[in-house]
């Protein structure tokens, strides 16, 4: 008897067979590729910059491939809508916290900001978003993260090799144990959470002990983070954000995803915005639309609420580090009028 799907049965097998056989090719394909970067990255470390191949190879070769680490990136937490987001970071654990910590380090905190400009409670809060004032401040090999991320995340790999790049001379330059530093799923570092570019650039060494600690030292976690702000343009005194009430006509086609200011306030007049408060219609923002479960508020950014998101290139990052800011000032504020 004829099975007329006996023949289509029977391909089946072949075409498994020939799917296993491509997709064993790619992951060889990929492998060698990812060995050729690898060997090139220590070329380079050699070359340009004088470490001993060996070492490098060693580190290199020893790293965690961290499956954990590339889902991580793939899902970070300001992909999230407003309103399961600053939940994360708007506690009242971490508004005491960041009283307690700015009462520790009003000293320090004072002279930073005569120095850089940066309001002791935006100085804080960073910390405070970061890494709940240093109560967790990752538990990932750099070297693991970053050598996962740098061969075996395509999209950003570029920045991580130069991360990863950063990291070996930070190290060097510190006299780290590279195999032993641990941060972030994505390789930022301390209290701060700088990364390796970031630290080497702008951490300082804010008490004078002639080295730059980012994990235990509140002097130059302080410093570092003030001396970043005003290296990327923070203007003492000036406004951060202002509430909306009333929003643009187009909202959602102001709100985009640039992060720098590129309507003026006149603008955004013209087109129905409202301002809680009066500010220069000349000043360019930023328009924000913060998602609740049944509607958005919206409020706009300006100069110093782009310099936020020169930390984190998100606007729900510089709006929550905002919005804690302001609740453990009101806080320390109201203890100390107690």
């Amino acid at each position: 008897m004829h099975n007329p799907g006996y023949r289509h049965m029977t391909r089946l097998p072949l075409i498994a067979i020939a799917l296993f056989l491509l997709t064993t090719a790619a992951a060889t394909h990929a492998d060698v590729n990812s060995q050729a970067e690898r060997q090139r990255f220590i070329e380079r470390m050699v070359s340009e910059h004088g470490f001993e191949r060996e070492g490098v190879a060693s580190l290199i070769d020893g790293a965690s491939l961290r499956e954990d680490i590339l889902e991580a990136v793939k899902r970070p937490a300001e992909a999230r809508p407003w309103y399961e987001y600053y939940p994360i970071f708007l506690t009242p654990e971490r508004v005491r916290g960041g009283v307690k910590f700015w009462q520790e380090n009003t000293e320090v905190l004072a002279r930073a900001e005569e120095e850089f400009g940066v309001p002791a409670e935006i100085i804080v809060a960073i910390i405070g978003v970061e890494t709940s004032y240093g109560s967790y401040t990752g538990r990932y090999r750099i070297v693991d993260a970053l050598t996962t991320l740098g061969f075996e995340y395509p999209p950003r790999g570029e920045f991580f090799l130069r991360e990863l790049e950063q990291f070996l001379l930070l190290a060097r330059e510190q006299g780290m144990d590279p195999a032993e530093v641990r941060g972030s799923y994505a390789g930022a570092m301390g209290m701060p959470q700088f990364i390796s570019s970031s630290y080497r650039h702008y951490a300082v060494d804010f008490n004078g002990d002639g080295r730059t600690d980012l994990w235990r030292t509140h002097a130059d976690i302080i410093g570092s983070v003030a001396n970043y702000f005003a290296a990327h343009g923070w203007e003492a005194g000036a406004p951060i954000v202002a509430a909306a009430s009333r929003p643009p006509r187009n909202a959602d086609k102001l709100d985009t995803r640039t992060l720098e200011p590129e309507h003026t306030l006149r603008d955004l007049h013209r087109a129905g915005l409202r301002l809680e408060e009066d500010h220069s219609r000349s000043e360019k923002v930023t328009l924000i639309a913060l998602e609740q479960p049944d509607n958005k508020e919206y409020w706009v950014g300006f100069r110093n609420f782009y310099v936020i998101t020169r930390y984190n290139r998100s606007k729900l990052y510089a709006m929550a580090t905002y919005l804690l800011s302001e609740q453990i000032r009101e806080q320390k504020e109201a203890q100390d009028g107690a």
